[in-house]
Parts: structure tokens; C-alpha cells; sequence
């Protein structure tokens, strides 16, 4: 197998392979049967409940809510899918509303998500069972903000922390403080005698249950003085609206409620659990690998800025002795956005990765793919790119400087100029980023 046809299919068969390891329906399916570990309390609160309401958000939301209510029925009193906008789907569910919203920065969508959802929550009685099923995007698809912040605040804030470089749980630390839902405050919305069981795709590193969709069901463990903090080492706390600004310090003095911690009695009528994580996706391409005649190793987690990431897995597939070997990985690179061009941080990555394979090992028998699982990287059409070891070569054929296209951040040019973007679509799941690399084929 020799061809770089035959190679970007061999990748993107064992990306597939993981990714239909995280589908969103057959994890819920798993839960309610009690196959996930620690899920028979859930499976059996669940069948004891007479009458549940579902609240499904982020990028599985729609296969989610369908599973549920293909195996609830008419359990369902009410239910709200928060749904990507654009998401195309065959058949709505009937009983739970479908609605649209935005990722990865917020809008108007967002809003009317938030205010439909705690409208729902209205009608939920005191023995009943609320299931939230929360996946990836959830914090930019569900926004309710903080009482004296508009949405704007939120947008410009949401914004400034994306071109900053900030991690995901930077991130959710802010957005929770400046919000009416996350952090906890959404159970808050729920009558205290209710019981609530939230079934999490994680979306994070280190699935962190508070940080996934900023902690909509979870204790807080972040505090106001933490945002600030966030806000001022990366250098946007000038840059960003003085609404947010006051809100911020009228609660680190303590005039404004902190988020719910772990010793807030709400919780004890609260059930989270794991469904589905980057390792279950990263197992099942291992798996895929492996049945494809490869020997596999683990690979460094995807971490830190994706150009020096993309360097440092160029060095790793390259010392590789052994014959067909496949690395494989996951997780979360971050990029630091200098430049106005197009792309994500796994295509970042790729071009990272291919540069410096030029230079190091020129002819060296290495392809990857690294990817979003969830089929968008960065505001593009693409989950991600293939590198090889010609990758820059043929883009400068293709008339693209590679090193001017890295500094844009422009990622997106170099691989359509040579044909290398993986475009999958949306796949309905999301838990963060893979890694794929073959050695010696």
C-alpha cells in the first residue's frame, strides 16, 4: 500500500472506526441498559420514574434525545433537543422540540435555547425525573446570561477567549461566572424534589465533569477570583465589555451569589455519569488498527500549542523502526490565532507536523490524520488534514508558501491546494481531537 489515495483511506477508515465508537445513541442505549460502568443506578432510576423530561444539548444532542425517546416513549412528558444549526435530520423527534443554535461562539440561537429550556423546566413536578444529555458544544449552544450581562457581553467575551489561546476549562471557568445556567445554576431551575440524572459524552481532556458543557448539572469548583485571573494572563481583561468587567468583581466581593459548590444540598438529588470519552474513541481505532494488520502504539497526548505539538509528532512517527506500526491519540491541542487565515487547531497541527517532517525526514514512509471528532475543525468545512512527508513540497508546488501560510494561520489553504483536508460532515458526536499516524506501511 503505497499510494497516497490508498493511505488517506486506510486513515480515514480507522478515524470512522472511532468515531462510531462514540455515537451518541448507542452510548445512551448502553446506559439505560446498564452496560456503562455505574450505570444500573441510572438504568434503574430511569425505569422507576413514571413521568421524565429530557433536555438534550451540544453536537449529540439530536441522535441523544431520539434514543431516548425511542426507548422511553411515552415516559417523555416533555423534552427540548438543542441542536447544531445547519444539522440535517431525517426525521424529528416527537416528543422533544428540536431546536437550533450555534457553536462555536454564541447568538441569538443560544439565548432562545436557554430561555425555551428553563421554560420547560416550569412543568416538571416534584417526583419526576429530568434526564440531561450533554455533549460537546454545549457551552456556546446554551446561554443564558448572568442577571445584569446581555448576550453581546457574552459573545465579545466568548470571542476574546477563543483568539487567546485560553483552554477549554479557562474557558467554561468564565463562561460559568458569567452565566444563569452553568456551573451547577441549572439544577438550581429544577424543583427541589425532582430527581435529575445527566448522561455526559465528554468533550474535554481529562473528562472533567465540571467542565464539560461548563458543568450544567456539577458542582462548581471554580470561583470568581479564578476568571479574573484566566481573563488577566491572557490579556483580554482590558479587551472586554465593563459590564463584564463589574459583574466579575461585584462577585469576587462577594455581592453576587457564587456558583453552586460541592456542599450545596441541590446535588443530592443529582446523578452524573460518564457515558463515552476520547479514550473510548482512541480504544476503537486501536482496535480498528490493529484487525488492519498494524502494531500499535500510544501516542503522547494531544496537548499544548498544536505547532509545537504537530513538531514533536512529526519527531515521533519518524524515529519509528519497526514495520507497520500505527500511533494513535487524543485530545485537545490549543493555537494562539496570530493570523487572519482559515483553519482549526488539528489542521494547525497537521501542517505543524508536515513541515517538519520536510525537514527531518523528507522521505521517510509516515502519513497521518489528525481530526475533530465531531467533523468540524475551526470555522471550516473540514474535520481536519492528512499530513505525509510531501505534504509542503506539493503545496509550494501548488503555488502556497507553507511556513507564511503556519504564521496566518492558514492552514486550510495549503491542505485544499493538495487535496489533503479530511472532510467528513458533522458526525453527531464530539470528544475532542484524534491522532492517527502510520509508520513504516
Amino acid at each position: 500500500m503505497n499510494s497516497r489515495a490508498e493511505l488517506k483511506q486506510e486513515l480515514t477508515s480507522i478515524y470512522r472506526a472511532a468515531i462510531a465508537a462514540v455515537d451518541p445513541a448507542v452510548l445512551i442505549g448502553r446506559a439505560l441498559d446498564g452496560t456503562i460502568p455505574g450505570s444500573q443506578q441510572v438504568a434503574d432510576l430511569i425505569a422507576n420514574s413514571r413521568r421524565v423530561f429530557v433536555l438534550a444539548i451540544g453536537k449529540g444532542s439530536y441522535a441523544m434525545a431520539s434514543e431516548l425517546e425511542r426507548r422511553l416513549d411515552e415516559k417523555i412528558a416533555g423534552g427540548l433537543a438543542v441542536i447544531p444549526r445547519g444539522l440535517e435530520i431525517a426525521a424529528k423527534p416527537s416528543r422533544c422540540r428540536c431546536l437550533p443554535s450555534a457553536h462555536p461562539v454564541p447568538d441569538q440561537t443560544s439565548a432562545d435555547a436557554a430561555i425555551a429550556a428553563l421554560e420547560l423546566l416550569k412543568k416538571v413536578k416534584g417526583k419526576d425525573l429530568v434526564i440531561v444529555a450533554l455533549s460537546g458544544g454545549a457551552s456556546a449552544m446554551f446561554v443564558a446570561p448572568a442577571e445584569g450581562l446581555t448576550l453581546d457581553d457574552k459573545i465579545a467575551t466568548n470571542a476574546a477567549l477563543l483568539r487567546s489561546g485560553a483552554t477549554i476549562k479557562e474557558l467554561n471557568c468564565v463562561r460559568k461566572h458569567l452565566s444563569a445556567v452553568k456551573g451547577g445554576n441549572l439544577v438550581r431551575s429544577i424543583p427541589r424534589a425532582a430527581t435529575v440524572v445527566a448522561l455526559i459524552l465528554s468533550d474535554v481532556p481529562g473528562d472533567d465533569l465540571a467542565t464539560i458543557g461548563s458543568g450544567l448539572t456539577v458542582p462548581d469548583p471554580t470561583t470568581f477570583s479564578d476568571a479574573i485571573a484566566i481573563m488577566k494572563r491572557r490579556r483580554i481583561w482590558g479587551r472586554t465589555p465593563e459590564r463584564v468587567r463589574d459583574h466579575l468583581e461585584q462577585g469576587l466581593a462577594g455581592e453576587i451569589p457564587e456558583t453552586p459548590k460541592s456542599n450545596d444540598p441541590i446535588f443530592t438529588r443529582v446523578t452524573n455519569l460518564l457515558i463515552g470519552t476520547n479514550h473510548t474513541a482512541v480504544e476503537a481505532a486501536a482496535r480498528e488498527a490493529e484487525r488492519r494488520g498494524y502494531t500499535i502504539q500510544r501516542g503522547r497526548d494531544l496537548a499544548g500549542e498544536a505547532d509545537d505539538l504537530g513538531r514533536e509528532l512529526a519527531h515521533d512517527l519518524a524515529k519509528i523502526d519497526a514495520q507497520r506500526v500505527c500511533v494513535v491519540a487524543g485530545g485537545e491541542p490549543t493555537v494562539t490565532v496570530r493570523g487572519g487565515g482559515r483553519g482549526g487547531r488539528a489542521q494547525q497541527c497537521a501542517l505543524a507536523m508536515a513541515m517538519e517532517l520536510a525537514q527531518i525526514a523528507p522521505d521517510a514512509k509516515v502519513a497521518a490524520v489528525i481530526a475533530g471528532s465531531d467533523g468540524i475543525d475551526g470555522p471550516t468545512d473540514a474535520a481536519g488534514a492528512f499530513a505525509f512527508a510531501d505534504s509542503a513540497e506539493r503545496a509550494v508546488v501548488a503555488g502556497i508558501d507553507p511556513a507564511t501560510a503556519m504564521r496566518r494561520n492558514d492552514a486550510y489553504s495549503v491542505f485544499d491546494s493538495t487535496g489533503d483536508l479530511l472532510r467528513t460532515g458533522p458526525t453527531g458526536t464530539n470528544v475532542t481531537d484524534l491522532f492517527i499516524g502510520l509508520a513504516n506501511y
